[in-house]
């Protein structure tokens, strides 16, 4: 800064002379001048904000930027939103119809629903969002990126299951367990609430009763593995399961004779052994069961009972002819 100069009248030589200033005092002007800007620049900023209520620059810079990125995590959560009903629509579609179709245990919802334990894994957030919108969204993300991946498996896994549809459908129980031949039987009880035959108490009836002689063929209803083989005097006597994958499981009991044993491969048609009245039985009949899932069916509407007499035997005799091979 320009000072201007100072003249002393010298009044010995009757002359004007020129004012030195020392160092100390320009020095303190200097100090004075560069104070007196500081609070000249912070009353102004002072004033501008407070008074006038106008953000700075770099403030309203920031805004601006934060006001656009809100703007597209609110964007991207309608997005989510969106995103969440299609895949609660697989999912509800996945347990519904493709895992039943094919006999599979649905996913329950507390196991797709599933967040993630531990430690908190967004609190580095906290700092820098103090709407929460931020957290939220990248929560949804994790949630939403792991129940697609199960579902993703879950779909991996109905492709497996169905390549093997001709599989499945052959372990489904679609036909009689004896001959469709009505001159050598008749079904004496069906599945459903009955009056006990020895207590004439309702009682519910697990299967069907096919009525028949002693010594009639038993047949296997579809492939399976032997399960179960076992006689007692009381209860179903003497009688077979078989389990046939896919959550199916067949029950004959009340048998005379047993021409299988636990972990012997059967297929459709092939011989279990004879009927009887073994156990707790009021004549002569082959109790049938089927089973899907743990629960009782009614087997009734698994099998052709007018399926011929000529089709059955060849399904028999197909399966007489792979029966050594099973029971290895």
């Amino acid at each position: 800064m320009h000072i201007m100069p100072k003249y002393i009248f010298d009044k010995e030589n009757l002359t004007y002379e020129e004012y030195t200033y020392s160092g100390k005092w320009k020095f303190a002007r200097g100090l004075a001048v560069f104070a007196a800007s500081i609070a000249m620049a912070f009353l102004y900023l002072w004033f501008y904000t407070s008074v006038l209520g106008c953000d700075l620059p770099k403030t309203a810079f920031l805004k601006k930027t934060n006001a656009r990125l809100n703007s597209r995590l609110e964007l991207m959560n309608r997005e989510l939103d969106s995103d969440a009903e299609y895949l609660a629509s697989f999912q509800s579609r996945d347990n519904d119809i493709y895992r039943s179709v094919f006999g599979m245990n649905e996913i329950p919802e507390e196991m797709r629903n599933a967040g993630f334990g531990g430690v908190d894994r967004y609190a580095y957030l906290d700092a820098i969002d103090r709407t929460g919108l931020l957290r939220q969204t990248e929560e949804r993300l994790d949630v939403l990126t792991r129940k697609a991946y199960m579902q993703s498996n879950s779909f991996d896994e109905v492709e497996s299951v169905a390549k093997k549809a001709g599989d499945m459908a052959a372990c489904i129980p679609s036909v009689p367990p004896v001959i469709p031949d009505r001159s050598i039987y008749h079904l004496s009880s069906s599945f459903g609430y009955r009056s006990d035959p020895f207590s004439g108490q309702k009682k519910r009836h697990t299967g069907l009763d096919f009525a028949c002689d002693i010594g009639n063929h038993v047949f296997a209803t579809a492939d399976g593995v032997v399960e179960t083989v076992r006689s007692s005097s009381y209860g179903y006597g003497k009688y077979v399961i078989v389990d046939h994958g896919f959550g199916y499981k067949t029950r004959y009991a009340h048998m005379s004779e047993i021409d299988v044993k636990p972990g012997m491969k059967v297929t459709r048609g092939t011989f279990l052994g004879l009927s009887g009245n073994s156990g707790r039985s009021s004549g002569p009949h082959l109790h049938y069961e089927v089973i899907y899932k743990g629960s009782y069916v009614n087997p009734i509407n698994y099998m052709d009972l007018g399926m011929g007499v000529f089709e059955f035997t060849q399904v028999a005799e197909k399966a007489s002819a792979n029966t050594p091979a099973g029971r290895e």
